[in-house]
């Protein structure tokens, strides 16, 4: 294990003593809302010290049965013996020293949150528009196999079956982890520009066309800690809905669309069945997108330096492109490039997923250790 890790846990330790001599001050006891955060911090805490004083203890334990097998040359039990447990002791070191790497890596709060899903039409006419609908597709099928629900906020649809655009609402099952879901830490890397190369449904000469599509995942604000908008900032538009519904969306003004007026961001909902929870919803993603843009803009500022865009939610840049012809999706940030495109399509989408993490990951430990 690296030097710089080390000092890491080694303080992980010390703080372990410091909070628990903390906790035990009657001062402290007495003031609950200190004593919660701090009890929460040890219980962090105790879990990288626990694990740190188990990885130091099978080193430990390796070097004295590597002393074991130096000093028993001639004896065939205790060479069997000192060479089962070098074996299982460095299997276990190693582990523990990946267990320890993930537990020291920081955590965004948000991952662990429900996301808005927005997927619009770019450049190509009406084929970007069947695009977004396979990327929908795709992102529905995926949640399907992770057993998230979701739920569609609004959307745009063209003539041919395709979208204009689409806001999709994902959420993982309850109690599916501290805080929720986990299903903006797993789609956050997907914002971006995403181009496809195939024939279109609508190619009579069976050329190869290009076209794309942008998308832009968005953590579902916490509502004790999302931004707060003054009402005075917002315009708020109700007009008729229109597609599918019934007779009831056709004959009331119930579809709300939300103008932020500082920044021109806009957020509209029609699938609800009344004014007032339109109106509930687009706010939701109006805030949503609200706090992504000034998330972007921080990441921008933080990480200026670097050409990866893994995790920024910059959705100019492109991202990825699909090769139907020769079923090859490639992710350009990390040069990832798998030859199962159709699986991928119905969502097959872990190996792109872990992929992307492990690159964050180890983005994060490079900045851990040249800051240590």
């Amino acid at each position: 294990m690296k030097l710089f890790l080390r000092q890491q846990l080694a303080r992980y330790a010390d703080r372990l003593g410091e909070l628990e001599f903390l906790l035990s001050r009657q001062d402290i006891m007495s003031d609950m809302a200190q004593f919660l955060v701090l009890s929460r911090e040890h219980t962090e805490v105790a879990a990288v010290a626990g694990r740190w004083a188990r990885y130091q203890q099978r080193e430990a334990d390796l070097a004295a049965a590597q002393e074991m097998l130096k000093d028993a040359s001639d004896d065939a039990d205790m060479l069997q013996m000192a060479q089962e447990e070098i074996d299982a002791a460095s299997a276990e070191i190693g582990q523990l020293e990946a267990e320890l790497q993930r537990m020291l890596l920081p955590k965004d709060p948000d991952d662990a949150r429900p996301a808005f899903v927005e997927i619009r039409a770019g450049t190509g006419g009406d084929e970007s528009a069947l695009f977004a609908a396979d990327l929908a597709r795709m992102y529905l099928r995926y949640c399907d196999r992770k057993g998230w629900k979701h739920e569609v906020m609004s959307e745009s649809a063209s003539e041919l079956g395709g979208y204009k655009e689409l806001v999709l609402r994902i959420e993982g099952p309850a109690g599916g982890g501290p805080s929720g879901s986990g299903v903006y830490g797993a789609l956050k890397f997907e914002s971006g520009g995403h181009r496809v190369q195939r024939v279109p449904v609508t190619e009579t000469q069976g050329r190869i066309h290009t076209s794309a599509a942008t998308v832009a995942v968005m953590a579902e604000p916490d509502e004790a800690e999302a931004i707060k908008i003054n009402p005075s900032d917002l315009r708020i538009d109700t007009y008729r809905a229109s597609g599918a519904g019934g007779q009831h969306i056709n004959k009331t003004d119930s579809a709300v669309r939300i103008t932020h007026l500082p920044t021109g961001i806009v957020a509209e909902c029609q699938d609800g069945r009344s004014q007032h929870s339109n109106k509930a919803q687009a706010l939701k993603v109006l805030t949503a997108r609200i706090q992504e843009k000034d998330r972007s803009e921080r990441a921008a500022k933080e990480s200026a330096e670097r050409k990866s865009l893994v995790g920024s939610g910059d959705r100019s840049d492109r991202i990825r492109t699909y090769n139907f012809p020769q079923g090859r999706l490639t992710d350009h940030r990390i040069n990832l490039t798998l030859y199962k495109l159709l699986s991928i399509m119905e969502g097959d989408l872990d190996d792109v997923v872990h992929a992307l993490q492990a690159h964050e990951a180890a983005q994060q430990l490079a900045a851990l250790e040249l800051n240590a």
